[in-house]
């Protein structure tokens, strides 16, 4: 048994991090670890986080410990977190890490607990580069990397964004687990119906929050391409809008494609995640940049074929052929692939995903987990 300490998002906070975060203390619990949470007190200024609310209103996961501990612009609230780390000495902290706006936050806490020459501190990297750069990223990343004993990432191509900055650092490579916890699929019939949408439709999926770096427009374009006019396919976009709508609406008036979009643009909560998933024959994640996606592991969970662009990691997770289609992040490319598959057997992806989402289960992660702390133990002897 070992005493983990995860920092990172957790209820209330929403999102896919604080998702797995949740998930992967109920898997060391289950495991027989003493496992928490610490989450933050505030983690972005509303000013600077760009969608509606931070915050789920939901119920908290049941049996996991969770604190709201940490302020991500309050250096004193830094020292004493990390005070109270040394001196608990857990066996393990877990941090994550997608931004650098919280390496000051996070890069001292892990320093502080670090020097009672106990706690391994390990991290979860989401991105070491984020996707939209700002100035002052790699200051703030160097200082993080520099803060931490050792590192998992979930592709390829984190692990070499990570070599960048720390060439020998102790890394393991572990894909994104299923995003398991959000029930079993529900039927077409009922998923369309609790989504108002026709039954005589076939229906394409774009899922998350929205920013430019995702590439909806892209996926907008080739809805308008004629193959995929002819098909008569819906797409529907079920996310919240991180950046100004227009541009979007504006792209689908040019295009006169109206009648083949459906916009769901909120935050889609845990419990109407499955209605979206079943309704859908195709998921598309049309990306620009990429490192990984929790989307790609949704579907894999609700067992739905996809489109992935060969950008990041995304082709690591989605093999060509195998479990859907992996093409270049262009309009043409991209409605190329939704011809092909609708134009086919639309279940001849299903055994191949059926093998593949073995891989991703949570007990691989804690072993990678595992492995990489006693690495680090060895490399401190």
């Amino acid at each position: 048994m070992m005493r983990i300490v995860i920092c990172g998002p957790a209820h209330p906070y929403r999102g896919g991090i604080a998702a797995y975060n949740e998930r992967l203390a109920q898997q060391l619990l289950q495991e027989g670890d003493a496992a928490a949470i610490y989450t933050f007190k505030l983690q972005y200024p509303s000013f600077l986080f760009p969608g509606k609310t931070q915050f789920d209103h939901g119920y908290a996961p049941e049996g996991v410990p969770i604190t709201r501990a940490i302020n991500s612009v309050n250096p004193l609230n830094w020292f004493n977190i990390g005070l109270r780390l040394r001196r608990t000495r857990p066996d393990l902290v877990i941090m994550r890490y997608w931004l650098p706006f919280l390496a000051p936050a996070l890069g001292f806490i892990a320093r502080l607990v670090r020097s009672n020459r106990y706690t391994r501190v390990i991290t979860i990297f989401d991105n070491v580069v984020p996707h939209e750069r700002r100035f002052g990223d790699t200051i703030l990343t160097r200082f993080f990397v520099k803060s931490i004993d050792g590192a998992l990432v979930m592709t390829r191509a984190v692990e070499n964004d990570l070599r960048q900055f720390s060439a020998n650092m102790p890394c393991v490579i572990s894909p994104h687990p299923l995003f398991d916890n959000y029930s079993v699929p529900v039927s077409r019939a009922e998923a369309v119906v609790r989504l108002k949408l026709s039954p005589e439709n076939r229906f394409i999926l774009f899922f998350g929050f929205i920013r430019e770096y995702k590439g909806l427009d892209l996926l907008i374009r080739a809805m308008a391409e004629q193959c995929v006019r002819d098909l008569g396919v819906k797409l529907i976009v079920a996310g919240e809008f991180y950046e100004s709508e227009k541009p979007y609406f504006d792209l689908i008036h040019k295009l006169e494609i109206g009648d083949k979009i459906t916009f769901h643009s909120h935050f889609i909560s845990d419990d109407e995640v499955k209605y979206y998933f079943s309704a859908a024959s195709l998921v598309v994640q049309p990306y620009r940049s990429a490192t990984q996606s929790g989307v790609t592991q949704v579907a894999y969970h609700f067992k739905k074929p996809m489109i992935v662009t060969n950008v990041g990691g995304l082709a690591e997770i989605v093999p060509d052929g195998v479990c859907g289609y992996v093409v270049e992040p262009d309009p043409v490319a991209i409605a190329g692939a939704i011809c092909d598959f609708f134009g086919g057997d639309e279940n001849r992806f299903e055994s191949g995903i059926g093998e593949k989402k073995k891989e991703y289960s949570w007990d691989r992660l804690t072993e990678a987990l595992r492995s990489l702390a006693r690495e680090v133990q060895k490399s401190r002897q």
